[in-house]
């Protein structure tokens, strides 16, 4: 049997290939642009029938009416690596759970957690090229693993998609069942920057030189970092996501990844989200591989690139060091995702440094984001003994293998000033930093 005819034998409709689905199984769900949006359609219409369905996602771009409705009760429970804006909305429902993980275990842990089983595995792909390879186009954060593990795996076959090479080409073999339909591709447009990203853009982009290999996320202070480095030459990318402010360094001449110790002449990454200019730079293009997120999240693998900077964003930061960028207090908000391997990751490059930037405020500058204590039940992503550098809009603020006392001194020199003492009397107060005066 040739590919073509292996092609048309794998090929079944939306309503078939849904209709496997079962009442108990569980389900993982291609992640973020990789989600299968008719499938994910027809399950609601098909909900009446099922029940106890478990689904595993993250990161969803859309508002499913199977996480979304309240009627899906008791039909659909998702578990989900990494809140978007629709687990967000509906997690006080109880119809959503956070798995714990870090991204480069998250495939196999979940696995583990399961026993090793799973039922069923729906993601996309592209058509099949001239060898009857498809690729699964817009990432392998876990979608390799799963394929091997699920008892039925279908695809929906999308036009629109990219293609991409790397761990994301299999062969139809992999494949049970194909079903075509041509959604249009999720678009992010990046955040513009305003005046406060900015100033952390700039205070972030001290650390970036010519050679350096850089990890950036999606955001406005993304987005002003990779303005404010458009000027270097040489920089190489080696990031868990792919945005449109890595095009934008390779549109501007500043990232050829020409100096990368590992991978060199090529961005590496292991999804993608952004908007139509970054999919077309992505589409067969032989500077791109998307890898397995096992791999290019493995802080050892981080480790081997050069002068490795890892940039990422938080919620609160306590004198102790510790992060949080999941959760306001006991409100959880995201995940920890691949922050601690890329921080970890950066620190053990040769050169490297991993850096948390956020605003000094939140709330409209009611409140620090700088604190005595996290927030009671906040949940810490980043460890006091992995912390490295730390940035706002006032400056950075350096804390790897500082004392608490040191740390304190440090971050509050890069507070918001109207907190700037209450940040100090409060940590005497409670004896984090003990002061004669209050005891």
């Amino acid at each position: 049997m040739n590919w073509q005819e292996e092609y048309k034998s794998k090929l079944i409709s939306m309503s078939e290939a849904v209709g496997m689905v079962q009442s108990g199984m569980t389900l993982q769900i291609g992640i973020a642009a990789s989600e299968p949006v008719g499938m994910l359609e027809e399950l609601a219409r098909q909900a009446d029938r099922l029940e106890n369905v478990t689904t595993w996602t993250c990161l969803p771009m859309r508002a499913y009416d199977i996480f979304m409705k309240p009627e899906m009760e008791g039909r659909f429970f998702n578990e989900n690596w990494f809140y978007g804006a629709p687990d967000r909305a509906v997690h006080h429902e109880g119809r959503v759970s956070y798995t714990p993980n870090n991204l480069h275990k998250a495939g196999t842990d979940k696995l583990y957690g399961s026993g090793g089983h799973l039922d069923m595995m729906l993601g996309v792909c592209t058509p099949p090229n001239a060898e009857g390879l498809v690729s699964l186009s817009m990432g392998a954060v876990v979608e390799r693993e799963m394929i091997d593990a699920a008892d039925i795996v279908i695809l929906e076959v999308n036009r629109n998609l990219p293609w991409t090479d790397g761990d994301v080409v299999i062969p139809l073999s992999l494949v049970d069942h194909l079903v075509e339909f041509d959604s249009p591709l999720v678009q992010v447009p990046p955040t513009t920057p305003n005046e406060i990203d900015e100033l952390i853009g700039h205070h972030v982009a001290e650390f970036i030189e010519d050679g350096c290999t850089v990890q950036l996320g999606i955001g406005g202070m993304p987005t002003a970092v990779a303005d404010f480095i458009s000027d270097r030459r040489h920089l190489g990318i080696h990031s868990e996501l792919l945005v449109d402010g890595v095009y934008k360094l390779w549109k501007s001449g500043a990232a050829d990844n020409s100096r990368k110790t590992l991978h060199p002449g090529k961005f590496v990454a292991t999804f993608a989200i952004g908007t139509q200019p970054l999919y077309d730079f992505m589409n067969d293009s032989p500077d791109v591989l998307l890898m397995r997120g096992s791999y290019v999240n493995n802080p050892y693998v981080i480790a081997q690139n050069y002068r490795m900077i890892s940039i990422n964003t938080a919620i609160q930061v306590d004198v102790l060091g510790q992060v949080c960028s999941q959760s306001l207090g006991t409100r959880h908000f995201s995940g920890t995702g691949g922050q601690l391997d890329t921080h970890r990751g950066a620190q053990m490059s040769e050169g490297g440094k991993g850096i948390i930037a956020l605003r000094s405020t939140a709330k409209n500058g009611t409140i620090s984001t700088i604190v005595p204590t996290l927030a009671p039940g906040a949940g810490v992503t980043v460890p006091s003994q992995d912390v490295d550098t730390i940035v706002t809009e006032y400056g950075s603020a350096q804390l790897r293998g500082l004392s608490v006392k040191k740390r304190m001194e440090a971050l509050i020199r890069i507070a918001h000033p109207d907190f700037r003492e209450s940040i100090r009397e409060e940590a005497h107060r409670l004896g984090i930093v003990p002061d004669k005066q209050f005891f």
